[in-house]
């Protein structure tokens, strides 16, 4: 008999390696609360999967270096739309210091040199490895742990291994963490039948509780998996907890969105509310009292003019409806089904 893959129904991953690296991370967790550890993982495997995909394509640039490549040139990268990451931030140096009493400053200097030269995460990253209660020795051993799975380059990046394991351990955090846990995480299942009701096959997705974002990638998901394009819709939303945020961003920049849960305002779709325009309004949340309404296009066409062009175009869609009303009933009579007399 055939070997069945078991799944978990709360976050619709595969229980293979997935649940093995988490249960080998959580071991690592000590007595850390899951609320803080998960941002000490989430920002390791975000390193990682930034380090393996720059790296994959340095390879290609080191072996084109006759022909006037640069692997030290940002640019090089980001032209193919790959994150720069800097010496200092590199998974090689992070794995080579990982067993130094010294791993927590090196990674803090690590994500605040990645911020630095990619102004879209400015704010983002994990900043804490280096405070005092946090174990180093466990911590370098997390970064062994992580270093064991490819994450960024070509062929992991098609098997969208980062968003499998990401999705699986925003679930388990969640089930850690309780009730509190649905700020950030909504179960993959849920997200997906929304999805599915709202067909964005193009145009503009606005999600106003966006949490980490899995609104976005399944509605990105959606599109690929009906022939569409990526470029066909635009993703758009807002979260209150910073925290949570944050992992919006990440989640949306490891997927080639660096411009992750930008917001702007539209006119009649969405627009961002002072605390005091909303008190203003006794803290009602009906859109309509913020938005406004889209511009109206300019109608300079006669009123007698316009009603013409409207009634004949009425005429040629009744004349068609006939004409394919006639073409059902022939049919349905040749079928057997249509009677002359009801």
């Amino acid at each position: 008999m055939p070997k069945k893959s078991a799944k978990n129904a709360g976050t619709g991953a595969n229980l293979g390696f997935e649940a093995t690296l988490w249960a080998a991370a959580d071991k690592l967790r000590n007595n850390m609360d899951a609320g803080e550890y998960k941002h000490v993982l989430l920002g390791l495997i975000f390193l990682k999967y930034i380090s393996d995909a720059f790296d994959e394509h340095r390879k290609v640039l080191v072996a084109n270096k006759a022909d006037g490549a640069n692997p030290e040139d940002r640019d090089e990268y980001q032209a193919e739309n790959v994150f720069w990451v800097p010496k200092e931030a590199r998974w090689v140096h992070l794995q080579a210091h990982a067993r130094q009493a010294t791993i927590g400053k090196v990674l803090d200097d690590a994500m605040v040199a990645i911020e630095r030269d990619n102004p879209s995460l400015k704010g983002v990253l994990p900043k804490e490895y280096g405070r005092p209660n946090l174990d180093k020795q466990r911590l370098g051993e997390l970064i062994d742990l992580v270093g064991t799975i490819g994450l960024g380059d070509k062929e992991n990046r098609s098997k969208d291994i980062l968003g499998r394991v990401y999705e699986y351990f925003l679930g388990q955090f969640a089930s850690a963490e309780g009730k509190k846990g649905g700020q950030f995480y909504t179960p993959r299942c849920v997200v997906r039948v929304l999805v599915e009701m709202l067909a964005p096959y193009k145009g503009r997705i606005y999600d106003p509780c966006c949490g980490s974002g899995g609104m976005f990638v399944q509605s990105e998901k959606f599109v690929e998996a009906h022939g569409g394009k990526l470029g066909d819709i635009a993703v758009y939303g807002q979260e209150s907890n910073h925290t949570t945020w944050r992992l919006a961003k990440m989640n949306l920049a490891w997927r080639g969105d660096k411009g992750a849960a930008k917001y702007e305002d539209i006119a009649g779709f969405c627009r961002r509310a002072t605390r005091d325009e909303i008190a203003a309004h006794d803290f009602v949340l009906t859109p309509g009292r913020y938005v406004g309404a889209e511009a109206a296009e300019e109608d300079d066409e006669p009123f007698g003019e316009k009603m013409k062009r409207l009634v004949a175009t009425l005429r040629q869609q009744q004349a068609e409806a006939t004409t394919l009303d006639a073409a059902i009933v022939a049919n349905l009579h040749e079928l057997g089904f249509w009677a002359d007399t009801p």
